[in-house]
């Protein structure tokens, strides 16, 4: 039981990274709460499939960049150079932001830019663990405060 909920954990870490509508927040907590395993396991796992999972946005933003300007290209001229002049502007910190709502956008931008893996997995990977640290600290404090 113990290993499935791990599983679970990593699973739902790696689908809320993509453009997947999933949340991982509920599943952490719930595991956090049973307490079966260490909570540095818990991050860890988290950050590690939420990592992947922005790194498979990022590959599909790389794919992008060759079907540009056919017409069923899911996105206009305008919009990708708009993605491009916040990238340029906000540059390789914004991947700091991908733990964010909107996070998966900015790995996507990141993946349209070429961005090297190292520095891409380096700073997702930072902002990644400072949210299930968060969150960790945050559902010590809600359980608490019952």
């Amino acid at each position: 039981m113990v290993e499935l909920g791990l599983l679970g954990m990593f699973i739902a870490a790696f689908a809320a990274a993509t453009l997947l509508p999933f949340q991982s927040e509920v599943v952490f907590a719930a595991l956090q709460i049973a307490n079966s395993q260490p909570l540095w396991l818990l991050i860890t796992l988290a950050t590690i499939g939420n990592t992947l999972g922005s790194m498979v946005t990022s590959a599909m933003g790389r794919g992008l960049e060759r079907f540009r300007g056919r017409k069923w290209f899911p996105f206009t001229q305008d919009q990708m150079d708009r993605a491009q002049q916040f990238y340029n502007k906000w540059g390789l910190w914004s991947l700091l932001l991908t733990w964010a709502p909107l996070g998966d956008a900015i790995a996507l931008i990141a993946g349209v830019m070429r961005t090297p893996w190292p520095i891409f997995i380096f700073l997702v990977a930072l902002a990644k663990t400072g949210r299930y640290i968060a969150l960790a600290l945050i559902t010590k404090g809600a359980v608490s405060a019952l």
